[in-house]
């Protein structure tokens, strides 16, 4: 049940990247004390009846608020709450590298959770192999070129897009960890082992 003392509430569900960025960015941002969150039990079949209520997409995650309607998106979500609290995770003077990084770590997020909704939902028989190994192929691509041509933005203080790839790397281990995407960004890898032990990605760890 959400916190009712708290003025916000994130529906949220541990094993998503996406909600797991809101729940990192929650933390980041000092906003535990406003934000309650709200677990929701869904599958791509069968969202929960209560996330439906909130968002009639049945996506994951959504921002409760007393004073408007529901936010969804992770993206529009993240930035609320960097704005309500405000934390510099969108700086105006890297603005656009900002919102570039952070969508392509969702773009990676979305192929990775494709690849998973095929193998969890498609009997074996009717798994489309070919459309998972073009999913991959597309986290791949993405990945080589973040590290060959983002490691300045890496570099930066902390922001959204860090957030939003590492949620994203974190779901690749989770789910696809036998794949090795480290072989093919090395210089990414070594950034993440780093971001990883942030105290905000600890106490988010999927288990």
């Amino acid at each position: 049940m959400p916190d009712s003392a708290k003025p916000l509430t994130a529906i949220v569900s541990p094993p998503s990247p996406f909600a797991r960025k809101v729940r990192v960015t929650i933390l980041e941002c000092g906003l535990t004390d406003q934000v309650g969150l709200q677990h929701a039990s869904n599958t791509a079949l069968k969202p929960d009846p209560m996330l439906i209520a909130a968002n009639p997409l049945g996506k994951l995650p959504a921002l409760l608020r007393p004073d408007g309607p529901v936010i969804c998106d992770s993206r529009v979500i993240t930035r609320y709450l960097a704005d309500l609290s405000g934390t510099d995770l969108y700086p105006q003077d890297r603005i656009w590298d900002v919102l570039t990084l952070e969508a392509m770590a969702d773009g990676v997020m979305e192929a990775a959770l494709t690849m998973a909704y095929e193998h969890r939902f498609r009997p074996p028989e009717m798994i489309f192999h070919d459309w998972v190994e073009a999913q991959w192929r597309k986290v791949i691509r993405t990945l080589v070129r973040i590290d060959q041509d983002w490691q300045a933005a890496l570099a930066a203080p902390l922001d959204a897009a860090q957030i939003a790839l590492g949620c994203g790397l974190g779901y690749l281990d989770m789910r696809h960890g036998a794949r090795g995407w480290r072989d093919e960004a090395p210089t990414l890898a070594r950034w993440y082992a780093t971001f990883a032990e942030r105290d905000a990605m600890v106490a988010t760890r999927p288990e």
